[in-house]
């Protein structure tokens, strides 16, 4: 089989990938995308699309509940499982399509297969019709990231489950544990409590959202424990018993140890790169922890090597790889391109109630030297949020006293994940307080939250 030549080969094709692919077709490149299971990767086949339309279903399913509130009525609330997954299933099944045909509109070559760097400028594929080689001058690779398992805490499908068997339930868990409480943890915690699961989520650090702002992560976890959830916090699952049907977890928290049982365990301890079976050290690539060195524009050090997303570090967002697979397209292309700022690029949790945040914590805030000025508006001062039944929440803004600059945005309630680019445009174009202060926000909105909550960082809030 003769080889085929193009001017980039991407490797995997998940949120960075496929976007770097399309943006370098549209500069005129030629270019093939690998990927060895599904277009689309793990964000959009068993990520942050599935999981949003199953937190979607625990939404509408909790409002149902709560119809007499708003004058209505519903009666015999129920869901059936098999359906709920299955929508989700065609929702990532119509986003992979989607590709498909982005891939075609824009000249991108999508090959399927098992891809290996082979020397400089190539790149072995093993496909069902055997071993193909392709070359370029340039290479990205995008390959992402799994699940990260720990010793006597391994998922086995029936009992334990990662983020993919939590997607395909084979059945709906009566008592679930649920262990790490970041983003993926909290936000099946989240999913199954709605529908009924009795839900512990078990955090080795001393908060939930232990990234996020330490007043929005204590908010959170009041609302958790509301909705009926057990949080134990500075707590470690040292090994599972596992027995027919059910699982006994060994909790140490305060250097005591004691037992529960549960039917389901969910593990979302983090995640690590997917850097083996690439040939990426052999190629003379540097790997720390799993992931890939990079510089600020995702070179590797190795002439014509790229690393983008989930593989090249934190922050382990879909929305940053995207970002950079532009940027690394840009670049060997040819544009000026400016490097990524990590500090702006938000992060959102799809709980309930949902988290969003950009930059500085309050306590980064301080630890980093500034003198800092704080300003928070709860919810239930907004008159939209109050007439959407939606009155639990917190907006906190953390701003430089001496500058103005904002440092930080943190938020806890409905359509916070909505609201908070209002926030990420403000730190782009690196806007003070002032700027933000003289904006008219449109009433009624829940935006107008955002503009209080600059307002009570300088004493000026009207509705509180």
């Amino acid at each position: 089989m003769a080889d085929r030549n193009f001017d980039l080969i991407v490797i995997g094709s998940g949120p960075g990938g496929y976007v770097a692919a399309i943006r370098a077709a549209q500069l005129g490149l030629t270019v093939a995308c690998v990927e060895r299971e599904s277009l689309g990767g793990i964000c959009l086949n068993w990520g942050c699309i599935p999981t949003k339309a199953l937190l979607r279903s625990a939404e509408v399913f909790h409002m149902m509940h709560r119809a007499k509130e708003f004058g209505l009525s519903a009666e015999k609330i129920g869901f059936d499982l098999d359906a709920v997954v299955d929508r989700s299933r065609k929702v990532a099944a119509q986003m992979n399509g989607g590709i498909k045909s982005l891939f075609r509109k824009n000249g991108v070559t999508a090959v399927m297969g098992e891809a290996k760097l082979a020397g400089k400028g190539r790149v072995e594929v093993r496909t069902d019709k055997g071993t193909e080689t392709l070359t370029a001058k340039n290479i990205i690779v995008a390959t992402g990231a799994r699940a990260r398992e720990l010793p006597g805490l391994e998922a086995d499908g029936d009992l334990v489950w990662t983020y993919r068997h939590a997607l395909k339930p084979s059945r709906m868990p009566k008592k679930l544990l649920v262990i790490g409480s970041g983003a993926i943890g909290i936000e099946f915690a989240s999913f199954y409590n709605t529908l009924g699961a009795d839900t512990t989520v078990v955090e080795v650090m001393d908060r939930v959202l232990p990234v996020e702002d330490k007043d929005i992560s204590a908010f959170a976890k009041k609302q958790f424990e509301k909705q009926g959830m057990k949080i134990l916090q500075k707590t470690t699952v040292k090994t599972l018993d596992r027995a027919k049907g059910k699982v006994t977890a060994h909790l140490e928290a305060g250097g005591k140890t004691t037992t529960e049982e549960f039917d389901t365990v969910i593990s979302a301890v983090g995640i690590v790169g997917n850097v083996e079976g690439l040939g990426l050290e052999e190629a003379g690539v540097k790997i720390d922890r799993t992931h890939v060195v990079t510089d600020d524009y995702c070179r590797t050090g190795v002439e014509g090597l790229y690393a983008i997303g989930d593989i090249a570090g934190a922050p382990w967002l879909a929305h940053k790889a995207s970002h950079e697979g532009v940027m690394v397209a840009e670049l060997i292309a040819g544009e000026k391109v400016h490097p990524i700022k990590p500090g702006s690029i938000a992060g959102c949790t799809y709980c309930h109630p949902q988290v969003a945040s950009v930059g500085l914590t309050e306590e980064k805030a301080r630890e980093a030297g500034h003198e800092i000025r704080v300003g928070k508006f709860p919810f239930i001062g907004n008159g939209k949020a109050v007439a959407m039944g939606e009155a639990e929440g917190l907006v906190k803004t953390v701003f430089d006293a001496k500058t103005g600059e904002l440092l930080g945005a943190h938020m806890v309630g409905a359509e916070v994940t909505e609201m908070i680019q209002g926030y990420v445009i403000g730190r782009t174009l690196e806007t003070t307080e002032e700027e933000l202060i003289e904006t008219v926000f449109p009433h009624p909105t829940m935006s107008e939250m955002m503009h209080e909550a600059v307002l009570a960082a300088y004493g000026r809030a009207l509705h509180i």
